[in-house]
């Protein structure tokens, strides 16, 4: 009879700084510690340094480019009162949703970012006309200057008489230059970042991708920012802390795996 060989491998315990790493989609380590340090955010547990390993989901993810020079304009003083939006898009690869296309929109007070897919860029005056009301609803404030590129979807008769009619203010920025709308263009790349990083990660198709730009937002409205002190743009919006014991890691299957802190099983492909 043959001797049968079997070989156990034990799952390699992760840090807890690994996993709420994922789960805040590839967070910078310092501002996952300045979340922590400045209780930014409730139900986040202490985390150690950073560990030593490399994230290849953030290698794969995130491509420095040079930072957009500061235009030294003056910030907003209450919400509402400046509007920063941009269109990003078109992907390569359509959405599950047959997206192919997201807008943006960014309060300048607060840096609360709300995002919408598109399928035509056409569509931007009808989730503009969206986000007012639920914005204005929401705080009780009125929307006074949008500022955006020279865009055609933002340029429409019907957009202009909207803004017109609202008493809205439209800030266009030079031909050519996105640099003047640098807020929005900071953010598409951080949530795009922030996207492939997730989706590299768990090795999942890139039709994903429009899942993983609003997940990318929602982490980043909890995240700390460099235009707010100590502060998360939630917080900031809706006045209470955020909670994250709710944050799962992109991709995991089951929410218990994830939940779990001292396995990577959250890893497992399926």
């Amino acid at each position: 009879m043959e001797d049968v060989a079997c070989t156990i491998s034990y799952l390699q315990a992760v840090s807890d700084a690994k996993l709420w790493h994922a789960r805040f989609g590839h967070l910078n380590f310092a501002s996952l510690l300045r979340l922590q340090k400045s209780q930014m955010v409730s139900s986040l547990p202490h985390l150690e340094a950073p560990p030593k390993h490399v994230c290849e989901g953030c290698i794969l993810g995130k491509m420095q480019r040079a930072s957009f020079p500061k235009d030294g304009s003056v910030r907003a003083e209450c919400k509402l009162q400046l509007i920063h939006s941009d269109v990003c898009g078109p992907m390569q690869t359509p959405s599950f949703g047959n997206y192919l296309y997201f807008v943006t929109f960014i309060d300048d007070y607060s840096r609360h970012a709300w995002v919408y897919p598109l399928k035509a860029k056409s569509e931007v005056f009808f989730y503009f006309k969206q986000f007012v009301a639920m914005a204005e609803n929401a705080s009780t404030c009125k929307v006074g200057t949008l500022r955006s590129d020279r865009g055609g979807e933002y340029m429409s008769k019907e957009f202009n008489a909207f803004l017109a009619e609202r008493g809205i203010k439209h800030q266009c920025t030079v031909p050519y230059t996105p640099q003047q709308n640098g807020v929005a263009e900071r953010k598409n790349r951080s949530l795009m970042e922030m996207a492939h990083c997730m989706v590299k990660s768990q090795v999942l198709p890139h039709a994903f991708w429009l899942e993983a730009v609003m997940c990318a937002t929602y982490v980043l409205n909890r995240c700390p920012t460099k235009a707010l002190q100590n502060i998360t743009p939630y917080e900031f919006w809706h006045g209470r802390k955020p909670s994250v014991a709710h944050l799962c890691v992109f991709g995991c299957l089951h929410m218990h795996l994830c939940q779990c802190n001292n396995t990577e099983n959250w890893m497992i492909k399926q």
